[in-house]
């Protein structure tokens, strides 16, 4: 079984390199962060003429027909470039929950204008930190949606949610909301990293649509989900931030001697590279069985979460720490991978939460062997 990307996958991410290198640069992420602009339209927009934003609709729904691996590709360097694009948000959650959940003329009206970039969904699924299906207060009644969520991430460049509320039976179902409909305020909120924004929305008696096939067990497919590709958005982040120390430990000099020739820093740089190693392996296995379907995506999401998790906080404090003094100012670029991979951290719900979910999957196969 061949866990790694094909030839072709790796044509396309070469393509995608190309692309993300001519937009959404570094220097483009020190404006946005220092103009508090946020949401990246320019790449956005080449990412839909490209075709880059259908790629996992079929050619019926406006795409080009791929799956979950050539997401993972596009999720990674996605991560690589620090794109402030909606990705997660919309390739990640929004449109694998209309595929599986919505009906069919949800799939027709809105699968097209998202794959085209003219429809923004972001997902409003958490509630003062908690996540959906397991905290939800938001409830519908006769179709129309009141409660209050955040954080949602680019809830202020959206045209439509996607909303976890209770029906009027108590049970989680996911919604449709159009963010121009009556009883919607929306109130900016400061992230931890300001190429994410993120917004405090409150739905106050709004008409809503039902995704009819939605649940809590699909609430929690579309999550487990959304963790595989986050976590390849991690892993492109945290190999970029070791190339960069890397270069950097090769350019600096103490003592007469560049820093990278230092045993202590060859062995930081190393440890850097093995979780980066070990998050991508597990990765991997995510996306397969994601794309496959398989039994066991919870707990491979799960453990990709975990690992990426891990792989970017530590390459991202190592490389404030390997850059020394001007690591820590606004001017470098390690802040910028730290924001990120902070703001990342803190989406999908925490590392506690996924990390619980593992062990109960690990409990249920031993009951299930026993």
């Amino acid at each position: 079984m061949n866990f790694g990307f094909s030839d072709e996958q790796d044509t396309i991410r070469e393509t995608l390199a190309r692309m993300l290198g001519d937009h959404a640069t570094l220097e483009v992420a020190h404006d946005r962060l220092d103009s508090g602009e946020g949401f990246d339209t320019a790449t956005w927009s080449a990412l839909a003429k490209g075709g880059w934003l259908g790629l996992a609709m079929s050619e019926a729904e406006g795409g080009s027909g791929m799956g979950a691996v050539e997401l993972a590709v596009l999720a990674e360097e996605i991560g690589r470039s620090l794109a402030a694009v909606p990705f997660l948000s919309v390739l990640g959650l929004a449109v694998p929950a209309i595929q599986s959940a919505g009906s069919e003329d949800q799939r027709k009206s809105l699968l097209p204008s998202l794959a085209e970039g003219r429809t923004i969904i972001a997902t409003a699924l958490a509630e003062d930190g908690g996540l959906a299906p397991h905290t939800v207060a938001a409830k519908v009644v006769q179709d129309r949606l009141s409660g209050q969520k955040s954080p949602v991430t680019f809830g202020a460049e959206a045209t439509h949610a996607l909303v976890a509320a209770k029906d009027e039976d108590g049970t989680p179902r996911l919604y449709l909301a159009d963010l121009s409909a009556s009883g919607v305020t929306k109130r900016a909120l400061d992230p931890i990293d300001r190429t994410r924004p993120a917004t405090e929305i409150t739905f106050d008696n709004t008409p809503v649509e039902l995704l009819p096939g939605s649940d809590p067990a699909a609430i929690q497919r579309l999550l487990n989900g959304a963790a595989v590709l986050a976590a390849f958005e991690q892993i492109g982040l945290a190999e970029r931030v070791l190339a960069l120390t890397t270069a950097y430990a090769g350019e600096r000099r103490a003592f007469g001697r560049q820093i990278g020739s230092f045993q202590a820093v060859k062995h930081r740089l190393a440890d850097m590279f093995a979780k980066i190693e070990l998050a991508r392996s597990n990765a991997f296995f995510g996306a397969w069985a994601l794309a496959s379907g398989d039994s066991r995506l919870s707990e491979a999401a799960a453990v990709a979460r975990l690992t990426a998790l891990d792989a970017v906080q530590f390459t991202t404090e190592e490389s404030i720490q390997l850059h020394g003094g001007i690591g820590f100012t606004w001017a470098a670029d390690p802040h910028l991978f730290l924001r990120r991979g902070w703001q990342l951290k803190a989406e999908l719900g925490p590392a506690d939460m996924w990390r619980e979910r593992l062990l109960d999957n690990l409990a249920d196969a031993q009951r299930a062997a026993s």
